[in-house]
């Protein structure tokens, strides 16, 4: 028979970095298109410890329904923290804890816009959120990317001209996929003008915990006194992704919105996952399982920036990053992107084609994504050897 599918669903595709991933079974593919965090960074024995602990001391809590807004002392554990370290929850706010970072991105979308209401974002951007975005029918801006964050003139130009223009979305730190963190001025200068035009921000800050090199920049949501920052965090890159804990901190009526929101779409987030991420948090030596993660990243980082510098010959260019999980890669006008891309699959190097992260992909685009987390050295080294003999037939 034919199924009809609604309108709001019917124009989305599937993620193309989720159908690129398909090759990573593919036996010898070299992945760089995956957003994994490297396979020995996770805190293996701790958990299996934790989750032990768990179903000796209290199985049925771990086990039984729970509330939607989360489990509560992860709620405060998570609350403790960012304020303590991030000046990140102010008094008016509250914490939810959501299925991932992404959920936060939904529930914002579902809780926020209309159909044909506005959500200006960076372009490119994280295809994720674009999707979510998109599943709603809201209408996409994309504001272009300069080295210190978006161009606020364009910004600017954008609130003055654009409609229903109902938030921000922004990944101040590491952006993905471009790699680029925004300076102190421009994050300052974005909140007054999201105050000045009455707009809410969206701050998704998967990645700000894996700096490696270099100076913390406060976040949006730390100068947040009108109660404008929605803040996205997450425990996918510093913990576990497969345990799906993210969280949101907003102000009590976004919050007390998303809650409604979430009961119809999951109940809770998964408890067992929660009580886990509590008990890293509160009984084992976070801080050190940070700086462990973070020279890690740094390693792999300066090997591929290397390994960019010696093989491909001077014709990639990229942003320099110090943290974070990916390089944004350019390629000259005169080579076609999309086809490197697929030669490079058929060499078994798998990448990310730029306009994946495009607000429209078929708007012209030079760049692809490439990750450094998730390959061990030998695979870092071997694609990149491959990648630069590939570009030399161009």
């Amino acid at each position: 028979m034919d199924y009809f599918c609604s309108e709001r669903v019917s124009g989305l595709a599937p993620s193309v970095i989720r159908e690129i991933l398909k090759f990573s079974s593919t036996p010898g593919m070299i992945s760089f298109a995956a957003g994994n965090p490297a396979p020995e960074a996770f805190p293996v024995e701790d958990v299996r410890r934790i989750t032990a602990e768990i179903f000796a001391q209290s199985p049925i809590d771990a086990l039984q329904y729970s509330v939607t807004e989360g489990y509560p002392p992860l709620i405060e554990t998570v609350s403790n923290y960012m304020q303590k370290k991030h000046d990140s929850v102010k008094s008016f706010d509250r914490i939810m804890i959501t299925a991932g970072a992404q959920q936060v991105m939904e529930l914002a979308t579902k809780s926020l816009c209309n159909e044909g209401d506005t959500v200006i974002c960076e372009a490119p951007t994280f295809i994720g959120s674009l999707n979510a975005f998109r599943s709603y029918n809201a209408h996409l801006c994309g504001i272009p990317m300069e080295d210190d964050g978006m161009d606020l003139a364009k910004l600017e130009d954008a609130l003055k001209r654009e409609k229903n223009v109902r938030f921000i979305y922004t990944i101040p730190n590491f952006q993905n996929p471009t790699g680029i963190t925004m300076s102190l001025e421009k994050r300052k200068a974005l909140y007054a003008l999201a105050k000045q035009y009455g707009v809410l921000i969206l701050e998704d800050n998967p990645y700000g915990e894996i700096r490696f090199e270099g100076e913390n920049i406060p976040t949006i949501k730390s100068m947040d006194t009108d109660g404008i920052v929605i803040y996205a965090g997450s425990f996918s890159k510093v913990l576990s992704p497969g345990l799906r804990v993210g969280y949101a901190i907003a102000p009590q009526p976004l919050i007390s919105k998303f809650t409604v929101c979430k009961q119809v779409s999951d109940v809770h987030t998964s408890i067992l996952s929660e009580m886990i991420a509590d008990k890293f948090m509160t009984e084992c030596d976070f801080e050190g399982h940070l700086q462990k993660i973070r020279k890690i990243y740094k390693h792999k980082a300066h090997l591929m920036m290397d390994l960019m510098d010696s093989r491909m010959g001077g014709k990639v260019t990229y942003h320099k990053v110090q943290g974070g999980l990916f390089l944004w890669c350019s390629l000259p006008k005169e080579i076609d992107m999309m086809d490197f891309c697929t030669k490079a699959v058929h060499k078994n190097v798998a990448l990310v084609p730029g306009n994946a992260f495009l607000i429209d992909e078929k708007d012209p685009c030079s760049a692809f994504r490439v990750n450094y987390s998730t390959p061990t050295d030998a695979q870092l080294e071997k694609g990149m050897e491959i990648l630069g003999d590939l570009i030399q037939t161009f």
